[in-house]
């Protein structure tokens, strides 16, 4: 993206009316493309893509399939799981950046866009880090602590987000514990 540019948001459901919408709550601040579906999506997916706003469920290629193509692809935009299903372990293993349960309002769709264009930023290890946080924080909120607890996919998710948080500390070098926690505060 050129500095001049607006960037890119490419807002991906089979609902018109949820296309519209978020094409108007966005298109002040960011250039929106829209795609009825997961092979459209593709098609309008190229490396001037910011952020993707992605419906998980929808009739010909779904979310989770779009998103096995996404990171087959030069692109590598934020992706953001726009949908109405509620978030089961499943999510664990699947590469998105943020998980939004639908309706959603005005402010929450520009704040989480916001989000996903400063993560742009950061190093890919803490773009991962962020993303698993995200995960975590989605789990913790919509299970019981015991189903977790007797999940290993979950303590797997813990493991790997205390060893990038490691590697984010090493990362950082000089920086204190204090410093390095004001630095990721706002992810929990």
């Amino acid at each position: 993206m050129d500095q001049s540019d607006p960037p890119v948001v490419l807002a991906v459901d089979d609902d018109d009316d949820v296309r519209t919408t978020y094409e108007l709550w966005l298109n002040r601040d960011w250039e929106v493309r829209t795609a009825s579906g997961g092979e459209e999506a593709l098609e309008e997916l190229d490396p001037a893509v910011d952020v993707v706003l992605l419906d998980r469920m929808m009739p010909g290629l779904s979310g989770r399939d779009v998103l096995a193509a996404i990171g087959d692809r030069e692109a590598d935009p934020q992706v953001v799981m726009m949908t109405a299903v509620d978030p089961g372990l499943d999510i664990v293993e699947m590469p998105f950046d943020s998980y939004v349960t639908k309706p959603v309002d005005r402010d929450e769709l520009n704040d989480t866009v916001d989000t996903m264009l400063e993560r742009r930023e950061y190093d890919d290890r803490l773009q991962a880090y962020y993303a698993l946080v995200e995960k975590r924080a989605t789990l913790e909120a919509e299970n019981t602590e015991s189903a977790l607890q007797d999940d290993e996919r979950y303590h797997e998710l813990g493991d790997r987000i205390e060893e990038l948080e490691g590697e984010l500390h090493a990362e950082m070098g000089d920086m204190d514990t204090a410093e390095f926690a004001a630095l990721l505060d706002d992810v929990v």
